[in-house]
């Protein structure tokens, strides 16, 4: 073998193997690094759980109606001779809006007279009879019987008096319902007859609504109705019957209302009770058959909020991850109350001064150690829902 190409040969291998060494030393180097990269915990945002004061808004539908609508109904059969008013216009109580034609009932209103006058009559004479019979039986020349006759007849006389003025107010009062008044003061719906139609008895005529003020009817939960009547319970102070109205067209109405009243029982099939809420009307802006939306508002003095970032659900269940001292993750099953724009209201489960990790929470796993940093939650970013 050539000298000089052993020298090479064994130069080669030298090489080779510092090479294969420096490699080696290079990947035990980046093994460690990623090692360590691995153990190390990872920077999570968290949060410290604390109680501030919130108000809780319900929407609910609501449906309005007048606080009086009544049905104006013809009470007599008839022509309809006069209307004295117009559709959508406002009426005092007592004020003309349909005449039916009325001479039929006057008609009937003086045979009715003439009645009673032929039945005074006819008592009138009965009565001079009884006074003869009388006179007659104080002379022994009859015998008793015959007064009593004689005042039996009498008594039949003036039941028929009785029974003939009865008539002519029945008669008058027919006549009367020939002109159709308001009931009250309100405002007029459409009317579907015109003049000339013909009118049964009970054919309505139009319908008159007070909307002075309105109803606002709402149905509520069960449990929705017994939180509020406890929040109002425990702190009257902070709750009142209070409610907002907001429009079919997304606006609010301007004045506030009040709660009235509710139904005595709940709807078997619905779980729901209906509340009624009043509202001042005086420019007429809600009719009769409108809808809207309540806003029932509730205070809540100590609401525990909990972002809903923090929040993940196993099984339908709501978990999160709280932060021990030592900067541990421990899952942990919470209850909600209920919502708050992002935020969620905690009923049980947590306390306030418990961290929770803010967000996250998918990377993570129980009892993993983490680098807690510390996240301000303004509570008052909170848009109420």
């Amino acid at each position: 073998m050539n000298p000089l190409s052993s020298r090479s040969f064994f130069h080669y291998v030298a090489m080779a193997s510092a090479a294969g060494l420096l490699a080696l030393g290079l990947g035990g180097c980046s093994a460690k690094a990623k090692k360590d990269n691995a153990e190390a915990p990872p920077v999570v945002p968290v949060v410290t759980l604390k109680t501030s004061e919130q108000q809780l808004h319900r929407d609910y539908v609501a449906d309005v109606q007048a606080v009086r609508n009544v049905e104006v109904r013809a009470q007599v059969a008839g022509f309809l001779e006069q209307i004295f008013v117009d559709e959508g216009k406002p009426v005092k109580k007592g004020q003309p809006l349909f005449r039916l034609n009325a001479s039929a009932y006057q008609n009937k209103l003086r045979q009715a007279q003439a009645a009673v006058a032929s039945a005074q009559a006819q008592a009138a004479a009965v009565r001079v009879e009884r006074d003869r019979v009388r006179l007659l039986v104080d002379k022994n020349i009859i015998a008793k019987t015959e007064l009593a006759l004689s005042t039996s007849k009498v008594k039949e006389a003036d039941a028929r008096v009785a029974d003939a003025l009865a008539g002519v107010a029945a008669a008058r009062l027919s006549l009367g319902y020939t002109l159709v008044r308001a009931p009250f003061d309100g405002v007029l719906d459409r009317i579907p007859l015109k003049v000339g139609s013909v009118v049964e008895e009970g054919t309505l005529l139009t319908t008159v609504s007070d909307l002075s003020s309105i109803f606002a009817y709402f149905d509520v939960a069960e449990g929705s109705y017994m939180n509020y009547t406890k929040a109002r319970r425990e702190h009257p102070e902070l709750h009142s019957d209070s409610v907002r109205l907001t429009l079919a067209n997304g606006d609010p109405y301007p004045l506030a209302g009040h709660i009235e009243t509710a139904e005595s029982e709940f709807n078997p099939n619905t779980g729901s009770i209906a509340l009624r809420a009043r509202f001042p009307n005086p420019d007429r802006l809600l009719k009769h058959g409108a809808s809207g939306k309540i806003r029932l508002t509730s205070q809540l003095p100590s609401a525990l909020l909990l972002p809903q970032k923090a929040v993940f659900e196993i099984q339908d269940q709501n978990f999160v991850y709280v932060v021990d001292q030592n900067s541990m993750v421990h899952t942990r099953s919470f209850t909600p109350q209920t919502r708050l724009g992002d935020f969620y209201v905690v009923k049980e489960g947590l306390k306030p001064g418990e961290r929770v990790v803010y967000e996250g929470a998918p990377e993570l796993r129980d009892k993993q150690q983490i680098k807690a940093k510390a996240v301000v939650m303004d509570s008052l970013a909170v848009a109420a829902q």
